[in-house]
Parts: C-alpha cells; structure tokens; sequence
C-alpha cells in the first residue's frame, strides 16, 4: 500500500485471479468502485492488476481497508490478492498460481490424449471405409466418461465458478460461454451413454477445456514477458547496502529497510545503488541504462547526483543519501509505468460497449443454430453440436487483450529507451502530431552556459571594473538556481560572495536584489526597458554584437532613485555576455521529425541573432524569438489553430524549465526532459530521461507502433469473430476445433502486441576515432 498525493489519498495494488475478458475487467472494476472509500479504479487484464485509489480521510488501518477490497473482488467471482507497495509483480503466490495452471494442463492431457487418439484412428478409418475396424477404434463408453469427467468438472471448475459469477451480476463472459458449450456436449454424450448408444462426443468436451488451458497457459506467459519492464526495474533494487559509520569508519551490510535518508552509503565496483544521493567521495562511471536509455556509463564524481538501482561499474562511491525506498527516482518511475499501463485507451470505450453485448448476441446465435439445424435435419445431436462450436469458438478474450497487451508491452519497451508515457490518452495525442515547438534553452542546447565576458560602461580594457561588476552578479544570484546563475557563479571563482539581500526573481527578464546597499538589476532588454533604462552607445553596440554571435545578452543596472509613487531611474553598468552550446543530436532529430512530416518549431525568450544560431545549427524549420514565458502557451496556442483541420492536428511542446509548464499544460502533447523542474514534468504527458532531443522523433515512432499494434490486434479479434462464428453456425467445425481455434486467438492478439518488446530507438553510429 503506498501513499500518493499527500495525506488525501492512498493506492493500494491488488492481484486479480481468474479475469479471462474485458467483461471481467469491467465487472472487477466496478465491484472495487462501489466500495465505500473509493475514489477511482483501474483494472488492467494483461497484468492481471487492479489499482486502487482510496480517500485517506476515514481512519482505517490497511488491513481492514484490504479485507474490504478483496471481500468485494470475491463477491464478483474473482480471486484478489493485496501487493506489497513495492511487489516486483512475481510474488509466491503468482509463482504458485502459475504452478498449478501447468500441473491443470498436464493433467488435461494426459486424460483427453487417448479420446483424441481413439477419435483420430476411428476417423481415418472411417474415411478408408473400414467400418470394423472403425468401430474397434471407439474407446468403451464408460472408459470415455470416466477420462472426460475430471476434465470437465474439475480441471474446467474455474468456467462454471466464473460463468456463475456472471449470471449473477446480469452479464456475460468467456467462462460462460465454455461453460455452456463443453457441457452441452458432455451432456450430450452421458445421455447418450445412459441410453445405450454409441454416439458419444466425449472428446468435444474435454478438448475444449484442454485447448483453452493451453491457451490460457501460453497467453499468461506472453502477458508475463509483456510486463519483464517493471520487474527489471524492481529487480535493480538491492536487497542490502554498505552504511558508513562516520564516526568508526566501518562499513556494516544491512537491510535496504534499516537506510535512513541522510546515511552514508558505500558503493563498491560493481554495486548496485541502493538510494538516491549525492556523491561524497570517490570517482566511477555509472551504468544507468535501464533507468535513463543511455547506453554509455556517465562519470560520477564528488557533488553529483546518483539514483537508485544505477550501478557503479569501475570506482568506489560513498554517497549521501537524498531519497529512499518508495521515494527514490526508481519508485517513482515503476510508479509511472504501472499507472500508464494501467490506464485505458480511448478506442477501448468502444470494445467495452461491444464486450457488454457479446456473449448475449453470441447465446442467440447458438440458440437460432440450434433451431436451424434441428428443423432442417431433425437430428437434435447434430444441431446441439454445431450450437456448441458456436459457443466456444466466439471469443470475447481478444477483444479484451488487444489494447492492455500492446500498452504493456509498449510502454515497458519506452520505458527502457528512457521515454516514461503517463498514459494510454498521450499515446493517441502522440500519432497526430503536426508540429514540435522545442523550448531553446535546456532543450536544443545544453543548458550549461557560460559566461564568456563581462564588459564595463568604459570598454574591455577595465579590468578592475569587470571584477568589480561580475562580483556584484556573483552576489545577486547567489540563491538563483537558474543556468545563467550557475554560470556566472561558476566565472567568479570560490571568493566570498558579497552579502545580498531583496533577492526576486523576474520570470523571463532577469532579477533584482541589494548588495552592499546598492539595489541593483540584472536582466534582459525588456528587464531594462521596463525599468524606464534605454540601452545606448557602447553598451548597445557591445549587446548588438554579442546577439549577432548567437550569444545571450544580461545588463548590470542600479537604480538611482526609487521613492515611493515614482518609476525607479538608473545607470546601465555593464553588459554579460553567455553562450550555449547545442545539443549534438539536435539536428538529428529535427531531421527525423522532417521526414516524419513534422514541423520543428522554436520558442526562445532570446534576440533574434542569438536565436538564429541556435535554430540554424538545430535544423529548426521555423523560429520565433523574443518570446516570454507568459506568451510561450500563447505561441502554442497560435500553432494549433494553424494545424487545426489538417492531417496532423496536434502541437506537442518540449521542455524542462519552470517558465515551460503553461505551454506544456496548453500544448496537446507536453514532453518534459527528465532533468528539468518538477513543474514541467508534472504539466507534460510524456517524460523524456534523457535529454536528449532525439528522443522526441523516438515517442512519436513507439506512439505511432503502440496504436498501429492496438488496432491491428482490434482488427484481427473482430476479423476472428466474423469470419469463426458463421463457420461454426454453418456445420463446418467441430466443438474441438472451435474449442482450439478459440485459444490461439487470444494467443495471436498478445504475441503480436509483444513484438514491442524488441523496438529500439535510433541510435547514431559512434563516430571513429
């Protein structure tokens, strides 16, 4: 059980036994949702999983909370079973559970293989004409029923529990229908027995059952390797970790439980990371390919950040630990992944209306065969045999696997290219795509400027002065966590800062503070232009050309009088110059939206010329500058109701920074780069953990192959039941056959969704030295 969004709410994760359709998911989801408590419900088939979302406002303790939850799941018909806050998904009794699914098959087997060789043998020799020995084939009467029996009344208890189940909820479901038609024919086979005669369908019945354990047995393993994502990212958490006795200097192994937020870890070559931190001591390259998608190992050295489950790969690390257990980075992202495939599609409205009526239309069309066949032949054996191969071949499962299979097995293969996708809407948003707006800063380039001069109101030649003014922006931006801050920071060395105070930041202009009593500016032209400052002369030039070099443009200003109900005047002091560098794979990516028949677009809050530079080297298709944070949502705005009506209809906006998070709430996609501020996560649908720009073209491809994957199983599942049930209503399959022909569909529909699994993002090839 694990706590979200504060003291309000709590999940709880529960195992669901026995789900075999999309009607079981809707009845399970609506049986979880009229308890008391609930706030919303998310039932996935392909995981077998029900998430939870309960009010934390009624006082109860979790397991009276659970025993309420699982009381409603057992009352539907289903088995369910509460998930540790940090299950890896293969728990003992899903281990269990899959154990006795195999031992169930095998024992099917081995009973219904002799009716299934007596059947064949009496057949071939049918055809041959040898009527003797036909009839020496046929397995005695009572030797038949006593194979079939526990086939159909112990190893298919499961169809007769879950078909009750539904009866009694008015609904429908797979069970039911297999339920129905094994024991029509069983039915039919004892009567006839009873009677003397040997015709005798014992075989339909148990190879009905036999042929949908098998598979059901092969669709659970193909679900089981569609959801590996989330295991083998729970499976890089550590069960231990080497703490540091500061006071000792002793490493002592103990349990992840025992690890407090602020411990000393030690981390040997070779070692998984059991928590979040920061680096102490030490040096080594870090592997964190199943977490980021970055096949490189990235080196860690003093006051860097690591995340759980990454792994030191060649150095000793000693880290301070920031983040623990359901906190750290990991937990958030299996967190994300659950939720996103846990979540419904819109296209799937449409199967859940068409599930809702399946099986009565199937159970009219079984009775209007039965009818049919007995007023044309009157043999009532013959009629109910063709009504029961329409029964067992109408397969509701398909329907019902189609879009949860491709969203698990897509959305885990994302996940380890480093593309986190919140949910199954983001991914329809993604396919309609017309136009990308990147964010400049941060996005298309590095985000790490530096500051490359600091030039006085008197020329480049003041040396003292320049001191003098990078001082005074050290002190300023003293408590600035923005890139330009880091910059000039990073440019006036370890010397004390001088004390400020006042500090405000100005969003998209610049800040304001006092220092050493002076109350002082430094911002952008619109900062200054605000201020009522007009840049002139020397200064203008010096900005002018630093722009038309594709640099950023700062201006150190103090105010001269500020009284109260008059507008502030001011001295320009000087002018900072800062530049970025872009992103190595930026023009790749622009180029592969290009060929995608996607627009690049970028907003800047920079000058034209600095502007330029950064779109020209990033292969921008169009570029537009001098734009606010306040007007970016704006722009996107403008964008969409460019594209509104076209082929492609959507905008989706990239970036990483606080000022991005309107446009990215505004855009119809939001794509945040995974370092940038918890705002701009938060408002975007998909996360990127990397950033990396290619990675953009990558979400809009793995989109484009989760939908096409959804729609094809759709296809193929609507294509089965129109094409299988008027065969089996026209006398052209047995029971048996149906019966196969039924489980394979499903098995089809999952393994072509679990083709995801082997997507991989485009990768430059490596440069040779």
């Amino acid at each position: 059980m694990d706590g979200v969004g504060g003291s309000r709410t709590r999940i709880v994760d529960l195992a669901i036994d026995g789900m075999t359709c999309a009607s079981c998911a809707g009845r399970v989801e609506r049986a979880l949702s009229h308890v008391d408590g609930v706030l919303s419900v998310a039932v996935n088939l392909a995981t077998e999983h029900a998430r939870v979302s309960v009010s934390a406002g009624r006082g109860e303790d979790e397991a009276a909370l659970a025993a309420r939850l699982q009381d409603a799941v057992q009352k539907a018909g289903y088995g369910g079973r509460l998930l540790p806050p940090e299950a890896s998904g293969e728990d003992a009794e899903a281990a269990l559970l899959d154990h006795r699914e195999r031992l169930h098959l095998l024992l099917a087997c081995l009973l219904s293989a002799p009716l299934l060789v007596a059947m064949l043998l009496h057949v071939g020799a049918s055809l041959l004409h040898q009527d003797s020995l036909a009839a020496r084939m046929m397995l005695p009467g009572w030797l038949q029923f006593l194979l079939a029996t526990p086939v159909q009344f112990w190893l298919g208890w499961r169809f007769y529990r879950a078909g009750a189940a539904a009866v009694r909820h008015a609904s429908g479901n797979m069970d039911l229908l297999v339920a129905l038609g094994s024991s029509a024919a069983w039915g039919l086979s004892t009567v006839s027995l009873l009677r003397g005669s040997d015709r005798l369908y014992y075989e339909s019945s148990a190879l009905i059952i036999t042929f949908i354990l098998f598979g059901k047995w092969l669709e659970r393993g193909a679900r089981r390797r569609a959801a590996n994502s989330v295991r083998a990212l729970t499976a890089l958490r550590p069960d231990t970790a080497l703490r540091l006795d500061a006071a000792t200097g002793q490493e002592q192994e103990v349990p992840l439980a025992e690890i407090q937020v602020g411990d000393q870890l030690v981390v040997r070559p070779g070692g998984r990371i059991a928590a979040d931190g920061l680096v102490r001591d030490g040096e080594s390259l870090v592997d964190e390919q199943l977490l980021t998608g970055e096949s490189r190992p990235v080196a860690k050295a003093r006051g860097e950040r690591v995340i759980a489950g990454s792994l030191a790969v060649d150095g000793r690390l000693v880290i301070a630990t920031t983040a623990i257990g359901a906190e750290t980075r990991l937990a958030g992202i299996v967190r994300l992944i659950e939720s996103a495939q846990a979540s419904r599609a819109p296209v799937q409205r449409l199967v859940d209306r068409v599930s809702a009526v399946f099986v009565p239309v199937v159970l009219v069309l079984a009775g209007l065969t039965f009818l049919a066949w007995w007023i044309d032949t009157g043999r009532i054996a013959l009629a109910l045999l063709d009504a029961v191969s329409v029964l067992v071949i109408a397969c509701p499962c398909a329907l019902g696997l189609a879009t949860p299979a491709a969203l698990v097995a897509g959305i885990g293969a994302a996940a380890r290219a480093g593309i986190l996708i919140r949910d199954a809407a983001a991914i329809e948003r993604a396919r309609g795509i017309g136009i990308v707006a990147f964010d400049k800063t941060g996005t298309l380039t590095e985000g790490r400027p530096v500051l490359d001069c600091v030039v006085p109101v008197g020329g480049h030649g003041n040396y003292e002065q320049a001191a003098e003014l990078l001082s005074l922006a050290a002190a300023m931006q003293a408590g600035s966590e923005h890139p330009l801050a880091e910059a000039v920071r990073a440019s006036s060395g370890h010397a004390a800062p001088l004390p400020s105070e006042r500090f405000v930041a100005v969003p998209g202009r610049g800040v304001t503070a006092r220092v050493s009593g002076r109350s002082l500016l430094l911002g952008n032209r619109r900062m200054m232009a605000a201020e009522g400052l007009v840049v002139r002369g020397e200064m203008a030039e010096e900005a002018d050309r630093i722009d038309a070099e594709g640099g950023t443009v700062s201006f150190l200003a103090e105010r001269t009088s500020a009284e109260r109900g008059s507008r502030a005047g001011g001295t320009i002091l000087g002018v900072l110059g800062f530049s970025d560098r872009v992103r190595p794979g930026a023009a790749v990516a622009t180029e592969r939206l290009r060929a995608m028949g996607i627009m690049s677009v970028m907003l800047t809050g920079d000058g034209e010329g600095a502007a330029r530079r950064v779109a020209d080297a990033a292969g921008i298709d169009r570029m537009l500058a001098d734009v606010s944070p306040e007007d970016k949502a704006g722009a996107v705005q403008a964008l969409q109701r460019e594209v509104r009506g076209s082929e492609r209809p959507s905008v989706a906006m990239v970036g990483d920074g606080l000022n991005d998070a309107p446009a990215l709430a505004a855009a119809d996609l939001g794509i945040a780069m995974g370092r940038g501020t918890d705002a701009a996560i938060e408002a975007a649908g998909i996360t990127l953990m990397r950033s990396d720009p290619g990675l953009v073209a990558d979400t809009i491809e793995i989109a484009g192959l989760i939908a096409s994957r959804i729609r094809q199983g759709l296809f193929c599942a609507f294509a089965y039941n129109l094409v299988g049930i008027p065969l089996a209503m026209s006398g052209f399959l047995s029971p048996a056959v149906a019966g196969g022909a039924m489980a394979l569909s499903s098995v089809s529909v999952v393994l072509n969704a679990l083709r995801l699994k082997s997507w991989q993002p485009h990768r430059e090839p490596e440069a040779r030295p």
